[in-house]
């Protein structure tokens, strides 16, 4: 089982503090507290790995901006973060075009070297993607921000520009038609 710590409320309002009063220490706190989780959502949609990266920084470069504007975020530091990523993806596709989902393996942790365990992996890995694809961009997006990336109801919603009760709602749907999905997909490999 994979443990996540988040940041505290108070901790990240110590950062963002130290950041609007121009603590290198602070900055760099932020950038290695968040540039992961930051880059693997970008990940996720941007098949190319350099522009992912370049993405990712971009995204610390308008926090910086932001600060020395005077414009620093005012809730969540890390639901603004997943906010300005979310809009940079949205900028890298064009509004119109379809987001794409691209390979989850390299995000599945490996378990060990045995053969068969690998094999499972790989079929659960390729049958969540599949899965995953055929779900709406925001029942693919409601699924990453609040299980791969373990934020809040509230983040997710001010990050997605929806209420609370409307996250509920999308995440009730998107769980449900991945279950029934994955459930299907399993049934066609049992009796194929």
């Amino acid at each position: 089982m994979i443990l996540i710590t988040l940041p505290d409320l108070a901790f990240e309002d110590t950062l963002l503090a130290g950041a609007r009063n121009g603590s290198h220490e602070s900055l760099r706190q932020i950038f290695d507290l968040y540039y992961d989780s930051i880059y693997q959502y970008i990940r996720l949609r941007v098949e190319d790995a350099p522009q992912a990266e370049d993405m990712a920084s971009d995204v610390f470069v308008k926090l910086l901006d932001s600060l020395r504007k005077g414009k620093a975020p005012r809730q969540s530091l890390r639901g603004w973060l997943f906010k300005v990523a979310r809009n940079a993806i949205y900028d890298h596709y064009g509004k119109r075009k379809r987001l794409t989902l691209i390979d989850l393996e390299e995000w599945i942790p490996s378990e060990g070297d045995e053969p068969e365990l690998q094999f499972m992996q790989t079929l659960n890995a390729e049958s969540l993607r599949a899965a995953l694809r055929l779900l709406t961009d925001e029942q693919q997006e409601v699924l990453i921000l609040r299980f791969g990336q373990m934020l809040s109801l509230q983040e997710t919603a001010a990050i997605m520009g929806k209420h609370v009760n409307a996250i509920k709602a999308l995440q009730f749907r998107a769980t449900n038609a991945l279950r029934r999905t994955l459930n299907q997909l399993r049934s066609e490999l049992a009796h194929g």
